[in-house]
């Protein structure tokens, strides 16, 4: 099968790559103060590859941390719905660099068994997902004859989600007028497979607590003290190995009550998506085991359960040979991930009431939990938009809509933000894969899976501008 969209980005898949040889080249690190300079080459650079594309408004939006780049391109007919696509510029720091194979910010082409890959930091989290909107853009008025798109198109790539979207949400405040639309096409997730046509419905929330247990007012000498003197580290060890209990639900008071259960259909279309357990557990998940809360599936617990991670702890002496001590102090930091109607603000009590419950005499507790956090996200399946969708990804994977699968992410971004603030539906179109070592060394994009996504934005345009999507619309 073939289209004349399809054909566009497959004569033109050379610029598509020089495109990213050259963003992937800017190490735009949001978490290291040190490289604001390259988010802002970044940005720039993202905004001069737009205008080349042929958007008539493109700006640089700057914010208290990164800047944003915000684009639009106007369509010419009456009443045509508005899209808004959300991405990211900034990348996850290269840490530990003796792993990565390559250099992380000299894109290197590998030839992989299911074709060719670019590995560098960026490649598909985020700068990946969004180049291929630049060809997908051009794809779209080549193969309907058009000066302008179908729909109206405005892009909003924000330069600080690898650092928890901190001041996104002011943004979105401050330039509301600005990015009014009917549907959020958000491009930071990705499919099940290179060979399985899908898309996410849902992105999981997410909340932290640092924990610290304070016992002695000093160290003290363990042959002096030890056994008689409450030890901080024992007590953060017991209080840590009750967060989960035997079947592996959180234990904080409170945490499931707002849980949206799972309902039958939802738990049937998650079914649908093959997943081979031995192959995610020696591929992506390099684990011995499959573990966690009793009664769901690996893909459930992952997309669709609330989980409690402990992501570091710390205390006393870690140095070379021994210190014989009791350490004054013991640290741990948390994470929490959250689904459908729980809410990041509830996390901090529900954590001091946990820790009240579990300190032993003699040890004092405080819990540090930051304000904010981020919210779950979830698509409306039945929605146009949904519709849409379907029939784009179906389009560039040669498959009928009823074929697309649906899937949850695990991880965690601002779309919630963008669904309350701007109060239109999202829809999800990336190209990432379980296997592109995000956030890892080495991180890869499949390059056919971005000719693939970029045949299936510029199909989007054309399926969206055929529905009501329109708000007041009938």
């Amino acid at each position: 099968m073939t289209s004349p969209e399809r054909e566009y980005v497959q004569s033109h898949l050379d610029d598509l790559h020089a495109d990213l040889d050259a963003w992937l080249r800017i190490p735009s690190i949001s978490a290291d103060p040190a490289h604001a300079p390259d988010v802002a080459a970044s940005a720039e650079w993202l905004a001069g590859a737009l205008r080349r594309t042929g958007f008539p408004t493109v700006e640089i939006w700057p914010t208290p941390g990164a800047p944003a780049v915000f684009a639009e391109w106007p369509s010419a007919d009456p009443g045509a719905p508005v899209a808004l696509v959300y991405g990211h510029h900034d990348v996850q720091p290269v840490d530990p660099l003796e792993l990565w194979e390559r250099p992380p910010f000299e894109p290197t082409l590998v030839e992989g068994p299911d074709g060719p890959e670019l590995h560098a930091r960026g490649a598909i989290d985020d700068k990946g997902n969004v180049a291929f909107h630049l060809l997908g853009m051009r794809a779209h008025l080549a193969a309907t004859g058009r000066d302008t798109p179908a729909v109206t198109v405005k892009l909003l790539v924000e330069g600080e989600e690898e650092s928890g979207s901190p001041h996104f949400a002011g943004l979105l405040c401050e330039r509301r007028d600005r990015l009014d639309c009917d549907v959020v096409v958000v491009s930071d997730t990705g499919m099940a497979a290179h060979d399985i046509p899908s898309t996410v419905t849902a992105m999981r929330g997410l909340a932290d607590a640092e924990i610290t247990l304070r016992g002695p007012a000093v160290d003290l000498h363990s042959g002096s003290f030890g056994g008689a003197v409450p030890n901080p580290l024992h007590a953060m060890a017991r209080l840590l190995s009750a967060l989960h209990d035997e079947q592996g639900r959180v234990t904080l008071p409170g945490f499931y009550d707002k849980v949206r259960p799972l309902s039958d259909r939802e738990r049937e279309l998650m079914g649908r998506v093959p997943f081979d357990e031995q192959a995610w557990l020696s591929g992506p998940a390099a684990s011995r085991v499959a573990t966690g809360e009793t009664g769901f599936s690996t893909p459930e617990r992952v997309g669709a359960r609330p989980t409690a991670e402990v992501n570091g702890m710390w205390g006393g002496y870690a140095g070379p040979g021994h210190k014989t001590i009791i350490p004054a102090e013991a640290h741990a930091k948390l994470t929490f991930r959250l689904v459908a109607d729980q809410r990041p603000e509830d996390v901090a009590a529900q954590v001091r009431a946990w820790v009240d419950a579990h300190l032993p005499e003699g040890i004092e507790a405080e819990v540090h939990a930051p304000p904010g956090g981020v919210a779950p996200a979830a698509s409306d399946i039945d929605s146009p938009a949904m519709t849409a969708l379907l029939r784009a990804i179906a389009q560039a994977f040669d498959a009928e809509p009823d074929a697309v699968l649906f899937t949850r992410e695990g991880g965690s971004g601002p779309e919630a933000d963008l669904q309350e603030q701007l109060g239109a539906p999202l829809v999800f179109l990336g190209g990432g894969l379980p296997t592109d070592r995000i956030h890892s060394p080495n991180e890869r994009v499949l390059l056919p899976m971005l000719h693939r996504c970029a045949e299936a934005t510029a199909h989007l345009w054309r399926e969206l501008a055929g529905l009501s999507l329109r708000r007041g619309a009938s």
